[in-house]
């Protein structure tokens, strides 16, 4: 391992775990080895080797000392850990960008993912009511530059379920809301998302607490995260996950199915046309 730094421009985090795996089996352990003596499991040794999970500077340090690699991830680590989002969305933020798949159930609001730039405005300035526009304006210029990941035909899968009220809560007026779930309807028609809606009449459901999305991958294990207001955990735990899956499926149980979902989305996207020309 040489005294050279990473290139901070360079997608510095899958440079770090690349690295990683290289000085990982030059030492002759495994995933499970070099996890130990960090208290942290295999698989999560993958995912920083994958990319898929932010490297720290404590394990940085230590890394280094097992590895024999001369303070080369201690140095870079700062350059892979700088993110664009909140830091309670960055590492999911930057692991959904590498997902195969990702299932996600929105309680209130559109996902990001599927957020038209006037929709993701009126969210950001809803919540920051005092916060300057350039503030406002890079805030969304990064919510769309997720999107970005749709431009693929067909990965990630990205699997949807809404309550109710994400259609029904008119964010910014009726004419924004038409042109928001027109978005959606339209990814739905080219067959490049699934959505489903848990209606109101439903009643009590298994994910009443939050947000949820499940993030899998082609080679690191699988990611849950929860999200609130301003919070959000990320958790690698199989058991965990394993819950976390259940919630999903059981959500998908209990809501409308694809076809009537989109029926449902189609149907209050014309009412908000209809009061928009009234």
């Amino acid at each position: 391992m040489a005294g050279k730094n990473l290139d901070p421009s360079s997608s510095p985090r899958a440079l770090l775990g690349a690295e990683l795996r290289v000085a990982r089996e030059r030492a002759g352990k495994s995933q499970a080895e070099l996890g130990e003596p960090l208290f942290v499991s295999g698989s999560f040794i993958g995912q920083l080797e994958a990319g898929t999970r932010r490297m720290h500077i404590e394990f940085a340090r230590q890394i280094d000392e097992i590895l024999d690699t001369n303070g080369f991830f201690a140095r870079n680590c700062g350059a892979a850990a700088k993110s664009k989002y909140p830091d309670h969305f960055a590492a999911a933020a930057e692991a959904e960008a590498l997902a195969t798949s990702i299932r996600e159930y929105a309680p209130l609001t559109i996902p990001g993912l599927l957020q038209t730039e006037a929709y993701a405005r009126a969210v950001f300035r809803a919540y920051q009511p005092t916060a300057p526009e350039q503030v406002i304006e890079e805030l969304v210029t990064n919510r769309l530059a997720r999107a970005t990941l749709l431009s693929d035909p067909t990965t990630p899968l990205l699997w949807c379920v809404f309550g109710e009220a994400v259609l029904r809560c008119e964010v910014g007026g009726p004419t924004l809301m038409a042109e928001a779930l027109r978005h959606i309807t339209e990814l739905i028609a080219a067959h490049r998302i699934i959505v489903q809606v848990i209606p109101f009449c439903a009643g009590a459901h298994a994910a009443m607490g939050g947000s949820l999305q499940l993030l899998s991958f082609e080679d690191a294990p699988t990611l849950a995260y929860v999200q609130g207001n301003g919070t959000g955990q990320l958790f690698d735990d199989p058991a965990t996950v394993s819950r976390h899956f259940l919630t999903y499926d059981l959500l998908t149980a209990g809501a409308l199915p694809p076809a009537q979902s989109l029926a449902l989305i189609e149907s209050v996207a014309e009412g908000y046309e209809r009061e928009a020309a009234a």
